[in-house]
């Protein structure tokens, strides 16, 4: 017999998003999402920015004005560290080129 792993204790695999651009964003987002030196609300809406990149059924074009929308306010948080604002402006001005 194999041992089963539960469905939620499997990692999904990514979803894919499109354009190279969009992936790289992405990624991005994920690597700041996971940054523990960025408070923790910041890395929510990284992380909530990169959900809305990933929803397939949604046009291209909306998921791009959604996640520059929240990645906007989190670029103007005080507590936000210089890299990690950095990684936001470096993804808003990567996705506003495609729109």
């Amino acid at each position: 017999m194999t041992a089963s792993v539960a469905p939620s204790a499997r990692a999904a695999p990514p979803a894919p998003v499109g354009r190279p651009e969009v992936e790289r964003a992405v990624r991005t987002l994920s690597e700041l999402a996971d940054d523990a030196s960025v408070p923790r609300n910041v890395r929510r809406g990284a992380q909530s920015a990169k959900e809305e990149l990933s929803r397939a059924a949604v046009p291209l074009d909306v998921r791009i004005a959604s996640a520059v929308y929240a990645l906007d306010d989190l670029a103007n948080d005080p507590n936000l560290p210089t890299h990690g604002r950095t990684a936001i402006w470096s993804i808003i001005s990567s996705l506003e080129s495609l729109s």
